[in-house]
């Protein structure tokens, strides 16, 4: 029986230095020799999953086709090697300490005093091991989350040492991620955080086998045989990891570093040469564009831009099959709430994006911002909370309902959102949305449809409000085209303006899948859409 390989990646001396960036250009690497790989993140946070953590905390809650609410790395998986992710590829230490007490509570361990060692690194080990057992890989590369050191990522540190001695080590490989500062008052790179990053794991009981080292401007061959030295690694095996333009530069750059050809000997692997043609064609169009649109992003987590993390990639994937860069514009809702010289918010877009986002706080700018863009005819595009704000405009604007608004915001006459039916009798905040895949059907004849060339979509959610169906007579009566609806339960799924020349809000989330080489459609028409603007 063919064995699988198991890759693990860790990090030092600082957080924030792209493991997950690291470990998605890692599996495209290997996928690109014909090689069946995926790639898990185990998270050390006691939360269950991140959704019913702060964006500003966590940056955004990315939402698998079989509705798991992940770490966004894993977006960055999908994005790479142009596969879906499953909740299987994600794990917390709230979930493993979850299922180790409900076993204890059972009675599984009856007789039994359930510790660390060895309940929780078993559960542990059983995660890690649980794609290798279900699906058809060759390899399963694991990223695991915060930084060596950090107490609460020592059970995950635990278990992958353990499994290590399990698989043997020619079916396992670990590689370190780590960071070279540059002291500017010395005039030279400094090696001892990572020579101290790499005691740590050694003091764990794990020898990395490879060195990643982030810096800004790429390390010396004196400096990798330094680094090689001191931590007990071959210097081949030290991997230079420079600061690039665009994320998308990353494989090309390790793959210059010989990363693949050093993992598949290591792992014994037999693989044909890599084909990365068809990325490097994406990295050109990325860094040499014809032209550049400016799209305006009008949200309320301005402030972390990794709230919108997939958004703003899905514009680069675009803006690539569109051949322009594009240049986002940041507007703060809460800027323009008081109406006064709104326009001045607005110079130079070429397109305006409201997004998703809950609660009050921002809803009423946003709804200004949607009049002035409907109203100026510039392209819009509205996501999950951006479609309910842009039925709520049309409502009060053009059917003249000046109470109309979402009974998430507030309860009236006229909530032309409203709560799903079967969110009602919920209670509890976690795992309980609208999540993941649902089907849409959509209407011949609309720009939708012009959009994606197909009646049947399935598409990712992430909400617990919907549109009114009491309104949409009214709405369309008054020019408002439903072009997109779930077939099970007849919920709007898609809205357009025919009179405009681009005015598309979805409910659902279509930046969850975007993939680098495969744009999706309604970002890459809409950025058609802010490109044709510029034009006339």
């Amino acid at each position: 029986m063919k064995r699988v390989k198991y890759i693990f990646l860790t990090g030092g001396v600082v957080s924030s230095l792209g493991k997950g960036i690291a470990a998605s250009s890692i599996g495209l690497l290997l996928k690109s020799r014909g090689l069946r790989v995926t790639v898990q993140k185990f998270d050390p946070y006691i939360n269950v999953d991140p959704g019913t953590m702060s964006p500003y905390q966590h940056g955004e809650v990315y939402v698998t086709e079989d509705g798991a609410e992940t770490d966004l790395d894993l977006g960055h998986y999908e994005r790479f090697l142009d596969m879906n992710m499953s909740r299987a590829n994600n794990t917390t230490t709230g979930q493993v300490y979850y299922e180790v007490i409900t076993r204890e509570r059972r009675g599984d361990y009856l007789g039994a005093t359930v510790q660390v060692v060895p309940h929780i690194t078993d559960e542990i080990k059983r995660r890690m091991t649980e794609l290798a057992r279900t699906g058809n890989y060759d390899v399963v590369i694991t990223e695991i989350g915060g930084t060596v050191g950090d107490i609460e990522s020592l059970p995950f540190l635990e278990a992958m040492r353990q499994l290590m001695l399990k698989v043997g080590r020619e079916n396992f490989l670990s590689i370190h991620l780590t960071y070279v500062p540059f002291i500017e008052a010395a005039g030279e790179v400094k090696t001892k955080p990572t020579q101290h990053s790499v005691k740590t794991l050694l003091e764990i009981g794990i020898q990395p086998d490879i060195l990643i080292i982030r810096s800004h401007k790429g390390i010396s061959s004196e400096i990798k045989e330094k680094i090689a030295l001191f931590c007990n690694v071959q210097t081949n095996c030290v991997v230079s990891a420079k600061d690039v333009s665009t994320i998308y530069q990353v494989p090309l750059e390790l793959a210059s570093e010989g990363l693949d050809e050093i993992i598949i000997k290591k792992l014994h692997i037999r693989a044909k040469r890599p084909d990365l043609s068809k990325w490097r064609k994406l990295v050109k169009k990325i860094l040499s564009p014809k032209s550049s649109v400016t799209v305006g992003i009008c949200g309320k987590y301005n402030m972390v831009p990794d709230a919108y993390k997939s958004i703003l990639e899905a514009f680069v994937h675009a803006g690539a099959e569109n051949d322009v860069k594009v240049d986002i514009k940041w507007i703060s809702a809460e800027a323009i709430e008081d109406g006064n010289n709104i326009s001045k918010h607005f110079e130079g877009i070429d397109g305006l994006l409201v997004p998703y986002g809950f609660g009050e706080r921002g809803s009423e700018g946003k709804i200004k911002a949607i009049k002035y863009v409907r109203d100026k005819k510039i392209p819009f595009f509205g996501i999950c909370f951006g479609m309910q704000l842009a039925a709520i405009e049309f409502a009060r604007n053009v059917l003249k309902i000046k109470d109309a608004s979402s009974s998430e915001i507030k309860l009236t006459a006229n909530n032309v959102i409203d709560l799903m039916e079967e969110q009602k009798g919920i209670t509890e905040k976690g795992g309980t949305m609208r999540l993941g895949a649902y089907a849409c059907t959509i209407k011949r004849g609309t720009k939708t449809y012009e959009t994606y060339k197909s009646v049947n979509i399935t598409e990712r959610h992430r909400h617990r409000y919907e549109f009114n169906n009491r309104y949409r007579m009214a709405f369309e009566e008054a020019g408002m085209v439903f072009s997109g609806i779930n077939p099970d339960k007849d919920l709007v799924e898609i809205i357009e303006l025919p009179s405009h020349p681009w005015f598309i809000a979805c409910q659902f989330h279509p930046e969850l899948k975007s993939r680098a080489t495969k744009a999706h459609p309604l970002f890459r028409e809409f950025v058609r859409a802010c490109k044709q603007h510029r034009k006339t």
